[in-house]
């Protein structure tokens, strides 16, 4: 068997420019939450320098010499695009791990190599707009290896089959350790104090000596390398331990009833994935912060937890434990920056269990309110039914002056062709 790796070209950037041609071959930056620091970068704007993290305020004089595109991040445009990248792959290979928004792991028969990668890459450029990388190998490491070779060297279109390199060990030895999935700088520097410094030396090392420097997950990042299938293909994803929903303002929140309207809609979130994974939970975390890098502001941070006598995915359940660990934790006199609420403790629906003040008799009626509020939004647009708790104005949103058109989630956002 082997293992593909395929990846999205510069995935934000490429979303943007499926609905916005003219962006092609221009330097394209996206920008975080509240348009603070740069997330993403087209080939264009690497090539300028401009660094992964780099705060937009410093790089102004360069976005405007250099004629940057800079855009907000759109993030339900790319959570949407990434879906219909994944239903392209899922076609095409009989098992799959979608391991995180823009790359995906696949599981190839033998004989699939350039010809059948060639074929996906020209699907999924066709179906989606997006440009992909892909990378084949014997194991989930030399896959993302082979992909990074596929994506960093002309001539090979975006494809490269490390199965059918005639030595692999030559490409190996042009990676550096700390270029290799799993290791990073911090783990290269202790390799290289004994000696090894790319992916070939890592493969050829003594194992019993990497167990000893790097633990089990050490060893079996060099077997992989050795072409000794270690990591499996999860094609179910683990389940989930915690779901959490924080934002920064879009400016500084002092009064309760801002930080309430805030923290409902993270809460509203929170629970809508929690009824996507059919979870419920039961402990609730909130928290708010002051701005740190406000020196000459009065600084408080706080946070508090309770636990649901029963477990619940329900909206109004969770809004109304989180409100009141907020008003325990809320101080006035203070400009908060930032709240948020992470639950935990999660368990299937199917497990519930109920506490000795529960009436399994209410539970019917409350759940089919909750998902026929839910099938109203799927079908109308995003909080079409919500909460009151949340808000209309919600004056403290988040800074996004240059976000795109949800050209694929809301109906009256959808691009339209003139004739």
């Amino acid at each position: 068997m082997k293992i593909a790796l395929v990846d999205c070209n510069n995935f934000y950037a490429s979303c943007e420019r499926v609905f916005a041609p003219r962006l092609i071959g221009r330097p394209v930056v996206i920008l975080s939450n509240n348009d603070g620091c740069v997330i993403a970068r087209s080939e264009e704007a690497k090539a300028l320098g401009i660094s992964m993290g780099a705060p937009a305020f410093k790089n102004k004089e360069t976005f405007r010499r250099h004629a940057v595109e800079v855009l907000s991040s759109n993030y339900a445009l790319y959570g949407d695009m990434s879906a219909r990248v994944m239903s392209v792959l899922r076609s095409h290979a009989p098992g799959i791990e979608e391991y995180s928004i823009d790359e995906a792991f696949l599981a190839l028969d033998d004989e699939q190599g350039e010809s059948f990668a060639k074929e996906l890459r020209t699907q999924v450029r066709q179906w989606t707009g997006l440009p992909v990388s892909v990378g084949i190998a014997s194991t989930k490491v030399l896959a993302k290896l082979a992909n990074r070779f596929a994506k960093k060297t002309p001539g090979l279109n975006g494809i490269f089959d490390l199965t059918a390199a005639g030595n692999p060990d030559e490409i190996l030895a042009s990676v550096a350790c700390a270029d290799i999935w799993g290791i990073g700088k911090r783990l290269a520097a202790r390799l290289g104090r004994g000696g090894i410094h790319t992916a070939r030396d890592l493969k050829r090392a003594d194992m019993a000596w990497v167990r000893r420097e790097l633990g089990v997950v050490g060893e079996r990042i060099a077997r992989e390398l050795n072409g000794i299938p270690c990591l499996t293909l999860e094609e179910m994803p683990p389940p989930k331990k915690g779901i959490a929903s924080a934002k920064s303002f879009g400016r500084p929140v002092e009064s309760l009833e801002e930080l309430e309207e805030a923290l409902a809609t993270y809460t509203t979130q929170v629970a809508e994935k929690l009824r996507a994974g059919r979870l419920l939970a039961t402990n609730v975390h909130v928290f708010v912060t002051t701005n740190p890098f406000h020196a000459t502001q009065a600084q408080y941070t706080a946070g508090a937890q309770t636990s649901l006598l029963c477990p619940s995915n329900h909206t109004s359940d969770l809004i109304a434990a989180a409100r009141s660990l907020l008003r325990e934790i809320y101080r006035p006199g203070h400009r908060y920056k930032k709240t948020g609420v992470f639950v935990t403790e999660l368990v299937p629906e199917q497990c519930v269990q109920l506490s000795l003040f529960d009436e399994p008799k209410n539970a019917a009626p409350r759940k089919a309110l909750q998902e026929a509020v839910d099938q109203l939004n799927s079908r109308f647009g995003k909080d079409t039914v919500r909460s009151g708790a949340m808000g209309t104005r919600q004056a403290w949103g988040m800074r996004q002056e240059r976000k795109s058109q949800g050209f694929t989630t809301r109906w009256s956002e959808l691009p339209v062709a003139k004739a």
